[in-house]
């Protein structure tokens, strides 16, 4: 399996707090890979690392074998894309220009907005289906639309990594299948390197080619979803009996949750 962006001995932390423990991971290379786990196990804080927004507390994040803290800014940001968990637009800043500000790493002062620019950002709104709301305020937007121009400004970066932070929250269900449908015709179109962190095993489990799955700041398993999500997983990982069986639309895993409680019966 060829990875580019890898991490070694990986330890990260908030002041005295160890969030993630030497932990190793290695991003499949063309392929989405989701990472779950429950709240607080360390999965949007290691996204956070990958895309170097977090500087290691030990270990290293490595992009093409060399490491990511020693690598100019610029050369970060024309091979991974990266998209937060809430991030916040401009004040009444259009869609068109958010987008075009995915071009920022392919600027310098001898070299300003080209052809070049001017097709990558088309093409990430044709992509996207946000062409027609280019002149709209990003403001205006519903919660879906907003996050289709927000993977657009990534996508306009056109670069071979794209990380998002679960990029499907504060969405109501067709939203959620909106955005997911979108990623993985992204990475089965143009064979982008996908990352993604979401709450939702089942749509994990549906959507990725490499599920990792982690608890308390350490991966507990990874590979395909179809040998990653078992009973077994789901108890250890997530404290809650169930059922896993075949997706009745795409075959993945499919967790039904088992009864967490019983009555008591008053009488």
């Amino acid at each position: 399996m060829s990875s580019r962006l890898t991490a070694r001995g990986l330890t990260l932390a908030y002041e005295d707090r160890t969030v993630v423990d030497e932990l190793d991971l290695a991003i499949p290379d063309g392929k989405v890979t989701v990472i779950v786990g429950p709240n607080a196990c360390g999965k949007s804080t290691t996204l956070r690392a990958l895309g170097r927004l977090l500087r290691p507390a030990g270990g290293a994040v490595l992009l093409d074998g060399e490491e990511l803290a020693k690598l100019p800014t610029k050369r970060i940001a024309r091979s991974i894309g990266l998209l937060p968990q809430t991030p916040v637009a401009p004040e009444a800043i259009t869609v068109g220009d958010l987008v075009s500000r995915g071009r920022q790493p392919h600027q310098a002062w001898w070299k300003q907005w080209s052809e070049e620019d001017e097709r990558a950002v088309t093409d990430a709104m044709e992509r996207t289906d946000v062409a027609a709301l280019a002149d709209r305020s990003v403001d205006a937007l519903s919660g879906g639309q907003r996050q289709r121009v927000w993977i657009a400004m990534a996508l306009a970066q056109e670069t071979d990594l794209l990380l998002l932070d679960e990029p499907t929250t504060y969405l109501d269900i067709s939203h959620q299948v909106e955005v997911l449908d979108l990623v993985r015709r992204l990475n089965r179109l143009r064979g982008r390197t996908v990352v993604l962190v979401l709450h939702d095993l089942n749509q994990a489990a549906r959507y990725a080619d490499h599920l990792v799955a982690m608890k308390a700041g350490r991966v507990v398993a990874e590979g395909p979803p179809e040998e990653v999500v078992t009973a077994e997983l789901v108890r250890d990982v997530f404290g809650l009996e169930s059922v896993v069986v075949p997706d009745p639309v795409t075959g993945s895993p499919l967790v039904v949750p088992g009864a967490p409680w019983h009555a008591e019966v008053v009488r």
